[in-house]
């Protein structure tokens, strides 16, 4: 017997995936949260932390903080300084991070086995 589930079932969870990788999907979001969580608040550091450009996290940031996983702190100086620090909603994608970073380990050790 087939383990199958109903159409709106199959529907609600394409819906529920759609939302998720809306929110934090792409190369670089789920690295500049991580970056953001382990104390990396300035933007030259979340830079360099990843490896990414100055246009594309510029951009990442706005869309994060747009998504409320991201808030942006600005004291007016002199000299002007902006931080980054990861909001509270940050702490739901911890079961997220560490499965896919699990994951990740497996399968790199999986593909390394196979050509080997």
């Amino acid at each position: 017997m087939e383990n199958t589930i109903s159409k709106e079932a199959c529907q609600r969870k394409l819906n529920g995936i759609d939302d998720a990788l809306y929110a934090i999907g792409g190369k670089w979001k789920l690295k500049i949260i991580l970056a953001v969580k382990e104390g990396n608040s300035r933007f030259n550091e979340i830079q360099r932390a990843i490896g990414i450009s100055a246009r594309m996290l510029s951009l990442e940031l706005k869309d994060l903080e747009l998504n409320g996983f991201i808030h942006r702190n600005v004291d007016t100086g002199p000299p002007v300084q902006v931080e980054y620090y990861a909001a509270p909603y940050c702490d739901t994608l911890d079961g997220v991070l560490a499965a896919l970073s699990d994951w990740g380990e497996m399968h790199r050790e999986k593909i390394r086995r196979e050509r080997s």
